[in-house]
């Protein structure tokens, strides 16, 4: 478990200098809720403004998220909103009763504000390269924010390999929708005709 949080952290940092344009990593050795606290003060950016914190709460019965309790200072820090998008599978968090079943499972909203962004709608919003998309449908409750940080755990994927921040900042934010919409490659947006 400390090896798969050391690597979101890291995780975490490259995107972020790769956001600001930068080419340096930050990384630490020492997972606590106090360093990633330190981390973020070390990128040298205020978060400000209403500031979303971009995780995956989990499935329900699953023990592999980012605990509350670990992250916990860094929201309080930033006075942070925790945001999800409901997914595009069956399971605990495609339908938004379930998901905030699970988000009360797991802990999160007796400790932290939390938006299920798509909860009451979505929202297209233009992308550069459409090559495969046109744009991507993501919850309406994004346009609230100013200020988005984005944390993720290192976990295998079956369609992407791999996910982590860079998933979790495009499919993450993505509507139930949205998310069969990028699956498909921009074919559907009805996840019945996903499998």
């Amino acid at each position: 478990m400390k090896k798969m949080r050391m690597t979101a952290v890291a995780l975490m940092l490259m995107t972020a200098a790769m956001t600001f344009g930068q080419s340096k990593v930050f990384m630490t050795k020492e997972i606590t809720p106090e360093s990633l606290v330190r981390i973020y003060k070390a990128l040298g950016v205020e978060a400000q403004g209403r500031v979303a914190v971009k995780i995956s709460t989990g499935e329900g019965g699953n023990t592999h998220y980012l605990k509350p309790t670990l992250i916990r200072n860094l929201v309080d820090e930033v006075n942070g909103t925790i945001v999800e998008c409901c997914t595009a599978y069956g399971g605990s968090r495609q339908d938004p009763k379930k998901h905030w079943e699970t988000i009360h499972e797991h802990g999160f909203d007796s400790i932290f504000a939390v938006d299920l962004m798509d909860e009451f709608g979505e929202i297209r919003i233009p992308i550069k390269d459409r090559k495969h998309l046109k744009y991507d449908i993501v919850g309406e409750h994004v346009a609230n924010y100013d200020f988005m940080i984005n944390l993720a755990h290192f976990k295998g994927h079956a369609m992407g390999g791999f996910g982590g921040v860079m998933k979790n900042a495009s499919i993450g934010v993505a509507s139930t929708a949205g998310k069969t919409y990028i699956h498909t490659a921009g074919k559907v947006t009805d996840p019945s005709k996903l499998f």
